[in-house]
């Protein structure tokens, strides 16, 4: 094979690893992958139709993103939270999303701004329907948080919460998810931090979004009976 032929190849290689680390990491947090469950190469392989090197390197990242452990003589399992590992990891969010909330404060363009509230309007709207349960943002382009992160302009921020954390971000999310009228105080929540970044007030900013951290953090505690 030819250089050309084969940097096709490699690039080829580089987007199926890139599509199975999202389906596996969508089947992570959707519990479609159970806690604690193995994940057979031939099995995943023969599923999704594709050879084992993509598949190891998708694995592989799903590593680094603490989505799965890995021990010997017992391969490759999807991770098995618990209460203490989601209280760190929401300690760890209430410092960076703050800064986030801060920064969104001093850099969001009136575009922007507006566009988070076009969002937020149509999370209200969702929340409004009957069978509404919980307030769940299924990718990163509905997810305010994640938008909060990428109009603030810091991209090593940036890069932390919406890369290396951001999948286990949505894990704790959803299966700590339900804690009764969480939902409809979050969106309120959201709100008032946007407003406070229409002001221009980054303290304030701030403030808010490490208090809606906090509040979120209180919900999980009461739900888990506290840390291990």
């Amino acid at each position: 094979m030819d250089q050309d032929g084969e940097r096709v190849e490699e690039a080829d290689d580089r987007l199926l690893t890139d599509q199975l680390f999202e389906q596996l990491s969508e089947a992570i947090v959707l519990g479609t992958f159970a806690p604690g469950s193995k994940l057979s190469e031939p099995r995943l392989a023969a599923q999704y139709g594709v050879s084992r090197g993509p598949l190891r390197e998708a694995i592989r990242r799903l590593e680094e993103r603490k989505l799965v452990t890995r021990a010997p003589r017992q391969g490759v399992r999807v991770v098995v939270t618990s209460p203490n590992d989601a209280l760190e990891l929401f300690t760890i969010r209430e410092v960076l999303e703050g800064l986030a909330a801060r920064h969104a404060a001093e850099h969001a363009t009136d575009g922007e701004i507006d566009a988070l509230r076009t969002m937020l309007a149509r999370h209200r709207e969702a929340l409004s329907q009957p069978d509404a349960m919980v307030y769940w943002q299924a990718t990163a382009n509905s997810d305010f948080h994640f938008m909060i992160a990428r109009v603030g302009r810091n991209q090593h921020l940036f890069d932390v919460l919406c890369g290396e954390y951001y999948t286990l971000f949505r894990l704790y999310r959803m299966q700590h998810r339900i804690v009764p009228g969480r939902a409809q105080r979050a969106l309120m929540e959201h709100e008032r931090i946007v407003e406070a970044i229409s002001d221009r007030d980054a303290e304030l900013a701030e403030m808010l979004m490490r208090r809606h951290i906090a509040s979120a953090r209180t919900g999980l505690v009461a739900q888990t009976g506290g840390a291990d």
